[in-house]
């Protein structure tokens, strides 16, 4: 109550302090912030994206830094759509785009696929029961942060808003989401030919 109203307004202290930025574009969050939130993470990286596909493109030398990554410790995940699964194939009539949910997520395996057995890096498919869950909303981890896009109807995955999200507690907006994310990954099931996917 004694700070003066110019800091208050400045100063996030409730609800949204865990919210960093908010981008109307996944497109508009700059390829940087990607790069620097796969960088500074030590310990858990998680990319739950249905498809994935766009970070091949958005970070330099991502299968190199996964490596590095994952021989260091930190542990490196992909929860992704089932390629031929009826969620996939609905969301691919619903977007009538040219490159299609199901290559998006072909992109992303051979890409997994050409960094070779790994420990610490595991792909999953969603289940089937939790597939509409998970092509509506993708959740990227790096530690204590988080990207978070809520997919907008018939809109792909770049042109749906981004959140870009800090943890402060238990109770905030970064764990409800990354609960969420955690729940799909213990229901998914291992990607045939891809790094180790068993549970740990």
């Amino acid at each position: 109550m004694l700070w003066p109203k110019a800091v208050r307004d400045r100063l996030k202290t409730g609800g949204d302090r865990e919210l960093v930025h908010i981008y109307a574009y996944r497109s508009a969050c700059p390829s940087t912030v990607w790069a620097d939130l796969i960088a500074g993470a030590t310990e858990d990286l998680f990319f739950a994206g249905f498809t994935s596909y766009f970070l091949w493109t958005q970070v330099p030398a991502l299968p190199e830094i996964l490596r590095r990554k994952a021989e260091s410790g930190c542990r490196v995940r992909f929860l992704l759509g089932d390629p031929e699964g009826a969620v996939t194939r609905q969301r691919e009539a619903i977007e009538d785009v040219a490159l299609t949910v199901s290559t998006r997520v072909r992109m992303t395996l051979e890409q997994l696929a050409k960094i070779g057995e790994v420990q610490g890096l595991e792909a999953r498919f969603s289940a089937s029961a939790d597939a509409m869950n998970h092509v509506s909303l993708s959740v990227f981890r790096f530690d204590d942060e988080a990207l978070v896009t809520p997919h907008l109807a018939r809109l792909v995955g770049h042109d749906s808003p981004l959140m870009h999200l800090r943890r402060h507690g238990d109770e905030g907006m970064f764990s409800r989401f990354a609960e969420h994310a955690e729940e799909l990954w213990t229901g998914g099931v291992p990607v045939p030919g891809t790094p180790s996917s068993a549970p740990r």
